[in-house]
């Protein structure tokens, strides 16, 4: 082996020790606890089956590219089909690491279990390249894929989809935004927080009342005030719904990119964007049916940004690390398969927030002692 390729070596072992340092304590002991890991039969470690996992998962390899690479790196034996059945086991211990990795950013101002859904088009594999959406169901505490749908690209987004137990808080974006929706979730005994589109959710100033003018409410608001109003809903056979609608006003430069990622939209819809969508296009409207005394509008406001980060971290995951490919065919193999993507997007988010506090002597200085009087 040449100079070269021995430091090769030497830096990969340094930069896999960095990302174990990152990953959360007693991850080695949750593998077994969590039927990752039974028997290593023909590979050498827990640590060894991480790394042959993110082979796969982080860098895109085929199964069978993956098997080639684990067997001349020295990490094991092992058969493609090897490698799907260990990343198939290996789903809740993936979301573990993927929970703990998140940290505090989960932290919400309510004890109710919260989840969010999203849907994202992914294709298939092969010539034909068949689209198809995947709806998944994520809870917030952990981070666990809890449920996941395929259907045709035609299947659309609606809280329906999802299973819904007493008491949850269900966040969605726009694209959940209907009355269907909200009457499916009151119904079932759960809470929405969810980005609000007057135009598909017709909302009212009391129960029986007339329709809530939102224009009329918010035009006056100033860049950075917040506004709550009573907003009802009424939902299939007469059921009305009590919430609140949260608004923001957005800076001109937000407006502005909003009306043009809308006017894309629009226009692959073949449409124009309308006079009182480009109006509303410069505020920020959450509806929810949490009472006030449970969440503040700004409480409200914080919430739906825990969500947004957590669709950032699948936005980035579908455009660099490949979550826009599905190449698994069962449900089992497809959630530990997410569940391991999320991983990766999460080891991704710790490396860049390393990044920022790299010390080019290679350790960082402790504070000063602070003076007690």
């Amino acid at each position: 082996m040449d100079t070269i390729a021995r430091k090769r070596i030497l830096d990969v072992d340094a930069e896999w020790e960095l990302v174990k340092g990152l990953l959360p304590s007693g991850w080695q002991e949750k593998a077994k606890a969590l039927g990752a890991v039974r028997r290593l039969r023909g590979i050498r470690s827990v640590e060894a089956l991480l790394r042959i996992l993110l082979v796969h998962l982080a860098d895109g390899c085929s199964l069978k590219e993956t098997a080639l690479r684990v067997c001349e790196a020295g990490m094991g034996k092992i058969s493609p089909v090897g490698i799907f059945k260990r990343l198939r086991a290996a789903g809740s211990w993936l979301a573990w690491m993927a929970a703990g990795l998140w940290g505090e950013q989960r932290v919400l101002a309510t004890r109710r279990r919260c989840v969010a859904v999203d849907a994202t088009t992914v294709c298939e594999h092969g010539e034909t390249g068949s689209m198809y959406r995947v709806h998944w169901c994520v809870n917030l505490a952990n981070l666990q894929c809890e449920f996941m749908e395929l259907t045709d690209v035609h299947g659309g987004e609606k809280f329906a989809r999802f299973p819904i137990a007493k008491g949850d808080l269900i966040m969605g974006d726009r694209g959940y935004s209907n009355a269907n929706g909200v009457d499916y979730v009151r119904r079932n005994g759960g809470h929405v927080l969810m980005r609000a589109n007057p135009m598909s959710l017709p909302m009212y100033d009391q129960r029986g009342g007339e329709k809530l003018n939102v224009l009329a409410e918010v035009r006056s608001m100033k860049v950075g005030e917040v506004r709550e109003f009573t907003a009802w809903v009424k939902g299939n056979e007469g059921r009305w719904h009590r919430g609140r609608l949260v608004a923001v006003k957005r800076s001109l430069a937000a407006t502005r990119r909003e009306i043009r990622r809308r006017r894309k939209v629009m226009k692959s819809r073949e449409r124009k964007l309308g006079k009182r969508a480009r109006q509303l296009a410069g505020y920020l409207l959450v509806w929810t049916s949490l009472p006030a005394g449970e969440m503040t509008a700004r409480q409200v406001l914080s919430a739906y940004r825990h969500r947004w980060q957590l669709e950032l971290v699948f936005k980035r995951a579908k455009s660099i690390m490949g979550l826009g490919q599905l190449p698994k065919y069962s449900d089992a193999s497809s959630q530990a398969w997410l569940n391991g993507k999320l991983l990766v997007a999460m080891l991704v988010e710790k490396l860049w927030q390393y990044a920022e506090d790299f010390s080019p002597w290679g350790y960082g200085l402790p504070k000063p002692a602070e003076p007690v009087a």
